[in-house]
């Protein structure tokens, strides 16, 4: 059995996804503030994966569906 490689230093959803690195999936919660919220002010401390879930909102923006697959997102974002 081959392990996942840790993200360390990888602050783009792109790359943690296609390099096949373990992800904590939060794009869930990512579609409850979407859906939910109007604004928000992102308060974390320094290496807390501020970017990282700036760049996930991006990609999903984007419309990049395949790197959503098996995530959460996926099942329940509009890909037309």
């Amino acid at each position: 059995m081959t392990r996942k490689h840790l993200p360390i230093g990888i602050q783009t959803f792109r790359a943690i996804r296609e390099d096949d690195c373990y992800y904590v999936d939060k794009t869930g919660f990512a579609l409850h503030l979407i859906n939910y919220g109007k604004y928000y002010f992102l308060s974390r401390p320094r290496r807390f994966g501020k970017s990282l879930f700036l760049d996930t909102l991006g990609e999903l923006f984007s419309g990049t569906e395949q790197l959503f697959r098996g995530l959460e997102a996926h099942k329940r974002w509009d890909w037309r």
